[in-house]
């Protein structure tokens, strides 16, 4: 009975194929809209823990002020010294790398080509606390560091705008005003996860940089590196017990510098994105509603035009749950199709705005076969009116209508 209900169903969806199309187009949209949000959401969310987990293993950063960015967000707070770096490394426990890093914007030239790039000065730890590889080439040794020698590591987006494919290993180049001879080159990481390319960068040793180009001692960040298993909170409360103590704070007095775990900051980002991803599918849901109330207006119109085939079965003997299952398995059969096409579409529309958005593209069975039966569902619960209507026509009135 219920194969036979079935092809009743089909036959009835084939005779208005194009009525058909345009019925299930509400649901078609509805699917893959919601499919696609939730999966371009899906893959924003993994990017964007890539791109924290890309600035370092377990990093904590250090800065002075009281807050990170922002107007006045360091003003009137003493800078780090290459001192307080030496000391928490010495007296913090659980760490596997303390890197003291500052920074200046200068114009690098080279072979004619001008690129204008972020100089960081620092030591070899700085390359462990942000998971640095050398693709070519070598670190810093010991007497490079100690002596401020006029030596860099570059970024692969520097070395491709200053040195095309050629390798930039032995070359020199010019920063500011000072020589200074490329040793290595990053390996490359790409966007960070603040928009910016981690890969316009020119590392020296942080003597060179504090005495050849920006003249003075400060030391605007410290990295730190938590080994594996160490607990944040106990070090983060370390590190501010030793830089209270270093920065000769009373008690009572506030920081005056802040630490950010760079892991936090990644599940607060991931958290607030996969807000918004829901946010988006319930909005795009929405259409799966309209879709349900298109299928209702034709189901009802279907009903009008079959009235007297409705009253000849149950004229013949035709049970009223007959004909409610008849008309309700074509609403469902409706909605599931238009399913099954949203499903297909939201694959390759997610697959599209995924390498629009260079994002990864992250495929979720359980969102699609939820999509798949909420819009089955959605047949059933707008079916089912037009479906009773149906089975509780009067035979006698239904072969009469004209």
């Amino acid at each position: 009975m219920l194969l036979s209900t079935l092809l009743l169903a089909l036959r009835s969806i084939r005779r208005n194929l194009l009525r058909s199309f345009l019925t299930i187009l509400g649901i078609v949209i509805g699917v893959s809209a919601v499919i696609t949000m939730v999966t371009v959401g899906n893959g924003a969310t993994l990017a964007i823990q890539n791109q924290i987990s890309g600035l370092g293993t377990n990093l904590l950063q250090l800065r002075p002020g009281q807050r990170m960015g922002g107007p006045g967000g360091s003003a009137g707070a003493p800078p780090f010294k290459e001192a307080d770096a030496v000391a928490i490394e010495a007296q913090v426990g659980g760490l596997l790398a303390v890197a003291p890093e500052a920074r200046s914007g200068a114009s690098i030239v080279a072979d004619g080509r001008n690129w204008a790039s972020s100089v960081i000065g620092s030591t070899n730890s700085w390359l462990i606390t942000g998971n640095w590889k050398i693709a070519e080439g070598r670190e810093f040794t010991d007497d490079e560091q100690r002596g401020g020698a006029a030596v860099c590591l570059i970024g692969e987006t520097v070395r491709r705008e200053l040195f095309g494919s050629a390798s930039a290993v032995g070359a020199s180049i010019r920063v500011k005003q000072i020589a200074c001879d490329v040793i290595g080159v990053l390996g490359a990481k790409g966007q960070g996860a603040f928009g910016n390319d981690q890969d316009d960068v020119v590392l020296t040793p942080l003597h060179t940089l504090q005495r050849r180009i920006t003249g003075n001692t400060r030391v605007q960040t410290l990295l730190v590196s938590m080994q594996d298993g160490a607990d944040p909170e106990r070090v983060k409360a370390a590190l501010t017990d030793l830089l209270r103590e270093r920065r000769k704070l009373a008690d009572g007095e506030d920081d005056n510098f802040n630490v950010l775990d760079t892991k936090q900051l990644g599940e607060t980002f991931a958290s607030t994105t996969k807000v918004m991803t829901m946010l988006l599918g319930a909005v795009a849901a929405v259409s799966l509603l309209v879709g349900g109330i298109g299928i209702m207006n034709i189901m009802l119109v279907s009903v009008t035009e079959r009235t007297r085939e409705i009253g000849l079965r149950l004229a013949i003997g035709a049970l009223e749950r007959e004909v409610l299952m008849q008309f309700l398995i074509e609403a469902v059969v409706l909605s599931a199709l238009g399913g099954v096409v949203g499903m297909v579409l939201a694959f390759g529309a997610s697959m599209g705005v995924a390498g629009l958005m260079d994002v990864p593209f992250v495929f979720n069975w359980n969102v699609n076969l939820l999509a798949f039966v909420f819009s089955a569902g959605i047949g059933v619960v707008f079916g089912y009116f037009p479906a009773r209507r149906a089975a509780r026509l009067d035979p006698i009135e239904a072969l009469r209508h004209e």
